[in-house]
């Protein structure tokens, strides 16, 4: 089974030694599933002082990112037929599930973080697609390209213990997740329904579909789509449901 690479143009590579102590990821990264490749933006700097950034033209605050170490660094970067380029920005449109299960078809991802106050607008030209995690704007795309490497290993066959938990997640098939229990059946007063105790699969499965639809109208009305909206009575209190 050949890896998954992930090749991650950043100014900040140690921000990605986070990656190594998380789960799902470092058991990807032990069983060769997946490679992260960090490609130091100062490396490809211009002159002496490795220069990177520079003053925009027109004036304004802040340093803009300049477009000759990114070319640089992009251009040394082996690339697979099978691969997509990624510019992380918050003018992108927001990452969704479905984007990742798109991507994961892939043989390679490229990630460029901008930083500063930006990019100069030419580094726009590398990427195939420019991704947001969400409407607001941090420091710089290391974030967000750790977000994407997260996620999209989740879906890499190997990865997980079990493939059967990705099925009903939230966000595949633009549901929430139906509520999930463990031991004690109760806790505080706060009691497992007894639906998930019977031993009814039909029942429990049953109970599960309308959960999910019920839990997305109530949180992300946005999400529901008439091909997955199940009939449900938001005022019925007879049906078990979590104010959460």
């Amino acid at each position: 089974m050949r890896s998954f690479n992930f090749d991650v143009i950043t100014l900040f590579p140690k921000a990605f030694e986070l990656i190594n102590n998380l789960g799902v990821i470092t058991r990807a990264l032990d069983k060769n599933l997946i490679d992260v490749n960090l490609y130091d933006l100062r490396e490809y700097g211009e002159g002496t002082y490795r220069q990177v950034d520079d003053k925009p033209y027109g004036g304004g605050a802040g340093m803009v990112l300049k477009p000759e170490p990114i070319y640089k660094a992009y251009e040394s970067i082996r690339k697979s037929p099978n691969s997509k380029t990624l510019l992380m920005t918050p003018q992108g449109k927001v990452l969704k599930q479905k984007d990742l299960a798109r991507w994961s078809t892939l043989d390679q991802i490229i990630l460029i973080c901008g930083q500063y106050e930006g990019f100069d607008e030419r580094i726009r030209c590398l990427a195939d697609e420019e991704i947001s995690i969400g409407d607001y704007v941090l420091s710089g795309g290391e974030i967000p390209a750790m977000s994407i490497i997260n996620g999209l290993t989740r879906l890499l066959p190997g990865t997980l213990g079990d493939p059967d938990s990705l099925i009903n997640e939230s966000h595949n098939s633009s549901l929430l997740e139906y509520p999930q229990f463990t031991r004690p059946q109760v806790f505080r007063n706060m009691k497992v329904p007894d639906v998930l105790i019977s031993g009814n699969h039909k029942e429990i499965e049953l109970w599960r579909a309308e959960q999910m639809s019920k839990r997305t109208l109530k949180r992300r009305k946005d999400l529901i789509k008439s091909q997955f909206y199940l009939p449900i009575d938001e005022d019925d209190d007879n049906n078990w449901f979590w104010d959460l």
